[in-house]
């Protein structure tokens, strides 16, 4: 691992290859929870189907007690678009849910998050989600090409332009991250094009991508408990994470299991694991 003058985290392929390990647990967290998220179950019981997932592997949650936050998880439902803590609130056919989560193994950390659909819902909502994650893969392809960390953010302000036009919103107050020994550290990776390019993309690069995108205002707010940020209009949300490496050979998303082969085929993109 060495720290640039900009602070950023790069590894080797070996500490990649750790951080795959994490990524894997985190995937396979996410899927429990996934799977438990249905009608009549709350959101504690996402928490703790995920939290068991962890715990059998031997590794850690990152988000439990990360500056106090009291969960596994995050469960974000319908106007929330993020941090959301799970509780007793009960899921209902048509609720929007992101579901957020990371564990840490021997150090090395994973990140990713999804969104689904409760039973039957709104073809607006389920819109928004499958836009929200396409653009996050269309921002994972570009990660494999880019001179700039910022070209990812172009892509996905990009892909939703051309998408939906300005039917939905990307939120500009919540970006991506480098990850790696930290769950949260530089460099910030936009969702949005912008002016500034960011730092240059190099081996040993490892970002969180995660696009958030919302049917109505970009104004958000945040509840009285410290964590759970609402859309100040109640429009719905949508949140989608993947944690990505790039190495010499390429990039490898570290938390889909298959490094993220069946979603980048379709935009020319091969991912390779770290050596």
């Amino acid at each position: 691992m060495v720290l640039g003058r900009d602070s950023i985290e790069y590894k080797t392929p070996a500490q990649l290859k750790l951080m795959q390990e994490a990524g894997v647990v985190t995937s396979r967290a996410l899927d429990a929870a996934v799977a438990a998220a249905v009608a009549g179950a709350t959101t504690a019981d996402l928490d703790a189907a995920a939290a068991a997932v962890i715990r059998e592997a031997g590794a850690a949650s990152n988000f439990l007690g990360y500056e106090g936050y009291p969960a596994t998880i995050c469960t974000s439902v319908n106007e929330q678009v993020v941090h959301g803590i799970p509780g007793g609130y009960v899921l209902r056919d048509g609720d929007v849910v992101s579901i957020d989560g990371g564990a840490v193994v021997q150090g090395w950390h994973g990140d990713s998050a999804r969104t689904v659909i409760i039973g039957d819902g709104d073809p607006a909502d389920q819109e928004l989600s499958d836009v929200t994650e396409a653009a996050m893969w269309h921002g994972i392809a570009a990660l494999a090409t880019a001179k700039y960390v910022g070209n990812v953010g172009d892509a996905i302000d990009d892909y939703v332009t051309a998408a939906v036009g300005e039917k939905l919103g990307i939120l500009e107050d919540y970006v991506g991250h480098g990850i790696g020994t930290s769950m949260h550290m530089a460099p910030d990776v936009l969702n949005y094009r912008s002016r500034h390019r960011g730092p240059k993309v190099k081996p040993g690069m490892a970002l969180a991508i995660e696009p958030m995108l919302v049917r109505g205002s970009l104004q958000t707010r945040v509840l009285d408990d410290g964590w759970t940020v609402v859309t100040s209009d109640g429009a719905r949300a949508a949140h989608w994470e993947h944690s990505v490496a790039v190495h010499r050979g390429g990039i490898w998303v570290l938390t889909a299991v298959d490094g993220g082969a069946a979603k980048l085929a379709p935009l020319g993109v091969v991912p390779v694991p770290p050596a």
